[in-house]
């Protein structure tokens, strides 16, 4: 809508013309650490992409359905989120003033309360523009949490099931949902909520997903050395190298929330958080023995 609706001349000039990579900063420490913290969001709007995997018992045909759910999911988020972005530069400028009298002069670096996609709706519908993104937020956030909510339940399930959590979240219900699990999952979430706003709570969750999702690609190659008669029904695309770069980028930008004053806080909390489930595992390992 904004590529057709929205398009602005002079922001499209600005954004992408002559002059696109003016005021760039040269690659250097502070531009990776800015570049890395900016990562936060767009990994985020693509991180329930191993969802599908919590009710691999439950899909039929899982060697096939799986990767292709991974990688449509994935393939359409990115190029939405993508387009959408595509769609801001070419209704606001990146630059604008702190000050400016309209969404145009803020521009995108100076949006109200850093809500760009609301600029741009504000820019495009007048003042109704605000309440329709919030509406649209609304829908999607919605869906978002419906996802998140029912897959998030299977790990608590897997968990008890393997004897690493409390038995009752390994039970199902009439209704064939593990309603113990759910229980877990909303007190836990609710916590959470309540120790730290919207961008600091995202910035600890990328952090220990990012942490988790390397050290799962190191197991990858580990579970090929140890045990390399084992059936493999998932292919692992451009093993060994795309898992290696994979490990490597995820990891870099782990390793920036870390050092980055702005999201050091959070990522230590993640981090402390982590080390403390390694006792816990293994005291749930004994006392499943």
């Amino acid at each position: 809508m904004a590529l057709v609706l929205g398009r602005n001349a002079d922001a499209i000039a600005a954004n992408f013309g002559a002059n696109l990579f003016a005021g760039t900063p040269q690659l250097g420490s502070m531009f990776i650490l800015t570049f890395g913290s900016a990562m936060v969001g767009s990994l985020f709007s693509a991180d329930a992409w191993h969802a599908p995997t919590f009710a691999a018992a439950e899909v039929q045909n899982p060697a096939k359905n799986l990767p292709r759910a991974m990688l449509l999911g994935t393939g359409i988020v990115t190029t939405l989120y993508f387009l959408a972005n595509v769609g801001y530069l070419s209704v606001l400028p990146i630059h604008g003033v702190v000050d400016g009298a309209t969404t145009v002069a803020r521009g995108i670096d100076h949006a109200t309360q850093d809500r760009v996609g609301t600029a741009v709706m504000e820019y495009m519908w007048g003042t109704s523009g605000a309440g329709i993104m919030a509406f649209a937020i609304l829908i999607s956030t919605f869906g978002c949490n419906n996802g998140l909510i029912l897959s998030g339940a299977r790990v608590y399930y897997a968990m008890a099931r393997d004897g690493l959590f409390f038995t009752k979240a390994g039970v199902l219900n009439s209704n064939a949902v593990p309603g113990y699990a759910l229980v877990a999952q909303s007190v836990w979430t609710s916590v959470l909520c309540l120790t730290g706003t919207y961008n600091q709570l995202l910035d600890y969750v990328i952090f220990a997903a990012l942490l988790f999702y390397a050290l799962t690609t190191v197991g990858l190659f580990l579970l090929r050395k140890k045990r390399p008669d084992e059936p493999r029904p998932y292919k692992a695309v451009g093993y060994p190298f795309l898992p290696g770069l994979y490990i490597v980028l995820a990891s870099a930008v782990a390793l920036t929330l870390l050092v980055a004053d702005k999201t050091r806080a959070q990522a230590l909390s993640g981090l402390v958080l982590v080390v403390l489930g390694v006792p816990v595992f293994y005291l749930w390992q004994r006392k499943a023995a």
